[in-house]
Formats: C-alpha cells, sequence, structure tokens
C-alpha cells in the first residue's frame, strides 16, 4: 500500500528534514505534496537526490487528496488546518505542542508507546512529542520496563535549531560579530545567544518553570507513566543541532551501572558510548545528522538510594522532529491504517 503525503511547513527546517527522512527511509509514497503558506508558493523543496516539489499553499490545499499529513508550521497553522484534514480523513501527525495533551489524541514515539497509534481515529490527529521529551522517554522507557522510574531530575542544554533558522541565523551572525566588534542585538532570544547559555525556553508559567520545562514533565507521564514524578531546567545553549540532557533518575527496584548498560545497549533505538576516558563520550556536534538516541557517562548515584545518571545527546531535527514524526507514519503504513471521513 502506498500513501499520498503532505507536508505543511515545507519551507522549514523540519520541514524539509521530514521530506529528506521519507526519502531516505524509502517510505512507500504515491505523491508527496509540498505545503507552506502564501508567501512561499513557487519556491522550490528537494525530495531525495532527484526530485524537486514546487510548493503550493496550505490554504488552498484539499487534504482529501492526501492520505497522510505531515505538520511543522507551528500552532497556529496546526490549530486552523489539521481538524479540517482529520474530517476529509486524512491522518494528520503534528509536531506543534497544540494537541498533545489532547485526551483523544495519542502522543506518540514509536520505540516507547506504538500500540498507542490505534488512537487517532477520534480525530484523525496524532501529536508528536516536544524534542527534549522524545530522547529522554526513548532512554528511559527500556530502563523503566525493568527497574521501574519513580523520579527524575533532568537538565537541557538545547540547541539553537529547537528555535527554528532564524535562531540558527542568530546565533550564526552574532558569532561572527564578535570577531569584528559589533554589537550583538538579541531578536529571537532574551539575551545574547553567542558564547553564553540561556536559562530560560519558552515562556514563564505561574510557579516559576518554564512552559518548555512543564512539556517535559507532562508529556513523560503521559506517553510512559503517569506516576514518573519529573523535574526539569531547560537551557538553551550556543550549539547549532544537537540537545543534550543530564538525567538523574531513582527507581524503585535494585539497579546498578552494569544492569543500566546493558538494558540500553538492547534497546531499539539507542547506542551506548561510554569510556571513562577522555573522549570516551558523545557530544551533539557528533550525532548531527544520526537518527538514534546516544548515552554516555553512566554512572551511580550515591546521594539516593537506586539512583543513576547519564548523559543523553540526539540530533534534534531528526530523532526531536522530523523522523519520530516519520517513523509515526510508519507505523500507520505498517499496520496499513486509514482515515476516514468524520
Amino acid at each position: 500500500m502506498s500513501y499520498n503525503v503532505a507536508i505543511v511547513g515545507a519551507t522549514g527546517a523540519v520541514g524539509r528534514e521530514m521530506l529528506q527522512t521519507l526519502a531516505e527511509r524509502k517510505f512507500p509514497v504515491n505523491n508527496v505534496y509540498a505545503l507552506a503558506s502564501k508567501s512561499s508558493i513557487g519556491k522550490e523543496v528537494s525530495f531525495g537526490e532527484e526530485k524537486v516539489l514546487k510548493v503550493k499553499s496550505v490554504d488552498d490545499f484539499d487534504f482529501e487528496n492526501a492520505d497522510i499529513a505531515l505538520f511543522s508550521a507551528g500552532s497556529e497553522t496546526a490549530k486552523k488546518f489539521a481538524p479540517i484534514a482529520g474530517k476529509k480523513g486524512c491522518i494528520v501527525i503534528d509536531n506543534s505542542s497544540y494537541f498533545r495533551m489532547d485526551n483523544d489524541i495519542p502522543l506518540i514515539v514509536p520505540e516507547v508507546n506504538p500500540e498507542a497509534v490505534y488512537g487517532f481515529n477520534k480525530k484523525n490527529i496524532i501529536a508528536n512529542p516536544n524534542c527534549s521529551t522524545i530522547q529522554l522517554v526513548v532512554a528511559l522507557k527500556p530502563i523503566h520496563d525493568k527497574f521501574q522510574v519513580t523520579r527524575v531530575l533532568v537538565s537541557t542544554y538545547q540547541a539553537v535549531s529547537g528555535a527554528g533558522k532564524p535562531a540558527m541565523d542568530e546565533l550564526f551572525n552574532q558569532t561572527k560579530g564578535i570577531f569584528v566588534h559589533d554589537q550583538a542585538t538579541p531578536e529571537q532570544f532574551t539575551k545574547k545567544i553567542a558564547f553564553n547559555v540561556i536559562p530560560h525556553i519558552d515562556v514563564f508559567m505561574d510557579d516559576g518553570f518554564t512552559k518548555e520545562e512543564w512539556k517535559m514533565r507532562v508529556e513523560t507521564k503521559k506517553i510512559l507513566d503517569p506516576n514518573i514524578e519529573l523535574v526539569a531546567h531547560c537551557v538553551r545553549v550556543p550549539v547549532f543541532i544537537g540537545h543534550s540532557e543530564s538525567v538523574f533518575f531513582e527507581c524503585k527496584k535494585d539497579i546498578d551501572e552494569k544492569k543500566v548498560r546493558s538494558v540500553l545497549r538492547d534497546a531499539d533505538g539507542v547506542t551506548v558510548i561510554d569510556h571513562r576516558a577522555d573522549e570516551g563520550y558523545v557530544t551533539p556536534d557528533e550525532v548531527a545528522g544520526e537518527d538514534d538516541v546516544y548515552i554516555s557517562r553512566i554512572r551511580k548515584d550515591p546521594s539516593v538510594k537506586n539512583g543513576m545518571v547519564f548523559w543523553c545527546v540526539a540530533d534534534n531535527l531528526r530523532k526531536g522532529a522530523a523522523l519520530n514524526t516519520v517513523q509515526i507514519a510508519e507505523l500507520i503504513a505498517g499496520k496499513k491504517l486509514k482515515g476516514s471521513k468524520l
């Protein structure tokens, strides 16, 4: 069975990555439609090595012509067009935060909760989790299955690409400007990002946490286990691609380093590189373009019973966004699922 696939937000960094990932993984495509706002009509985007697609307006597109639509155009676009697509029988996989906590919409990481895919039929919409949540739950899933994770403390070090291409441009221009003594003027971020770190991602909430930190907590509960307690501190760092996380976790059952390494090495979508020597760990620079979640620096946390620590790195544009979305589409294709008109 082949599918007609629409990419909404095809001109953005994640949209382009979705197109590349679909081609690389040989998704069973019949027709591919590149969609964006009216200002992008006529622009060209690549699909595979040879095919070039002309961008069309999402406003004028009839979603009855698509079986699956991959959305990466922000919450406002998702809010407006995803229900329209769903009502016409098109299965939407949305990369924004708009639908994630809707009880009628599954939130899926294929290595963690693939069975949730059957819940799409209430609205024909599936939500893709936050990039930092995805890599965290991929790493925690095999540990939780065997040792029952009860509490997680995570600090993130998130690349600027998580805020889009304008944020990447800002880091590049500020870094270049510093060497010629130009004054850095923040536009995409609240403070200068070049040679700096910013402990602030997304808007502040009443309790002092940011929405990014809240997302990690509630999404982990929805995807992995509602009984897991989690607290996050999210930081933007001057890295172009690749989110990093320092993860402290506690388990109900007895656990040690050997057991953790064993279950992680056997886990889908995880690569362990952990040597107690110089260069015996993975950095974000090394995972750009990689599909797996990489784990390093596994060690015992001596401050709590059954506590462990690890370092976790992944390409946020791939596993954190485009790849996970395409993997959800592969779940749909593998089970030969189709949307029905609502």
